[in-house]
């Protein structure tokens, strides 16, 4: 077993009740799936969530601490304990605040994970031996100096890794560039602009298009994003298909493909992920309720990819932290 697995056990044991830390601000229905918990504190707080599935455990990071990233793990997707100490600080990274959207992935080659986040409108990139961290920067510098945020790796079968994130260069515009061998510099010379925010369910406030992320499939890449200010109700997700990582994108005519699901309001930012089973999953988050945005809170649906479109619902699942599991776990 590795220490990775032995360290969440621990953490699953011998955790204390969490706490909710206040959120950060950053610029077709089915029934839900019932749950069954025990001991239960609250919803994961966590917005622009991403899912990690290592090692039979999946890690959840997120928007939510003012100076770095909690970490929660779960066996089965419903029930999570949040680690003891942040994955990430500011006192290992760069930045002092705004501390939005980390991503975590695991790199064979390197035997390393790999954090990619934005503080203080900088995209930056931090490592670890373990997906509950610490993640550090050797030097606390972003890879790009301009501003930007909400970014996200696409590695493509032929080794090159491709990053989208979002740039100010006409309200919020997702853009793409490749990444050097290692995985912490863009090529200057391949940024490339994927679109803008153009569609009437994208403009409803303000002019946002942010929250990329990659899928392949058959040839064909999918490129998810979220629309319009995250405190609107009406944040919601779409799509755009590619034959290149690049471009040019198509936008699906019946975006958005996930919009006020399940009763939830300001649904989007989230990212897919493949659960134990090898099910697609999709993890977003939504306002705490119709009339608070804040905390925003994480949740799960069932996703797939079928003669080209996106689907995204079904089994609705609400994370819930809780401080143990039960003896049969």
């Amino acid at each position: 077993m590795k220490k990775e697995l032995a360290l969440c056990l621990s953490v699953y044991l011998f955790i204390g009740f969490a706490s909710c830390k206040s959120d950060s601000d950053k610029n077709t229905q089915t029934p839900e799936k019932e749950v069954s918990i025990t001991v239960v504190s609250s919803t994961v707080p966590l917005a622009d969530p991403f899912i990690l599935l290592y090692d039979s455990l999946y890690y959840i990071y997120g928007t939510n601490a003012g100076n770095g990233f909690d970490v929660y793990c779960s066996k089965d997707l419903e029930r999570w304990v949040q680690a003891s100490a942040l994955a990430l600080s500011h006192t290992n990274s760069y930045g002092e605040s705004m501390y939005w959207a980390p991503e975590v992935y695991y790199v064979e080659k390197e035997k390393k994970f790999y954090m990619y986040y934005s503080a203080e409108e900088h995209i930056c990139v931090a490592t670890s031996d373990s997906p509950s961290g610490p993640f550090k920067q050797d030097e606390k510098k972003p890879i790009h100096e301009e501003k930007g945020i909400d970014a996200s790796v696409f590695f493509d079968e032929n080794g090159k890794a491709y990053l989208y994130f979002v740039r100010f260069t006409d309200g919020n515009v997702i853009w793409c560039a490749e990444l050097e061998d290692d995985l912490e510099k863009i090529k200057e010379e391949t940024l490339t602009q994927c679109f803008v925010a153009d569609e009437p369910w994208e403009l409803i406030q303000p002019k946002v298009v942010e929250g990329p992320s990659i899928i392949k499939q058959d040839g064909i890449y999918y490129l998810m994003y979220s629309a319009n200010d995250y405190r609107n109700q009406d944040y919601a997700v779409g799509f755009a298909t590619s034959g290149s990582p690049f471009g040019p994108w198509k936008k699906y005519e019946e975006n958005p493909v996930l919009h006020k699901y399940g009763g939830l309001y300001g649904a989007g930012h989230g990212a897919p992920f493949y659960d134990k089973e090898g099910k697609m999953r999709y993890v977003f988050h939504a306002h705490k309720s119709q009339t608070e945005v804040h905390p925003r809170n994480s949740f799960i649906v069932d996703m797939s990819v079928k003669e080209g479109i996106i689907s995204a619902g079904g089994n609705l699942v609400r994370p819930m932290v809780i401080d143990k599991l039960p003896e049969d776990q």
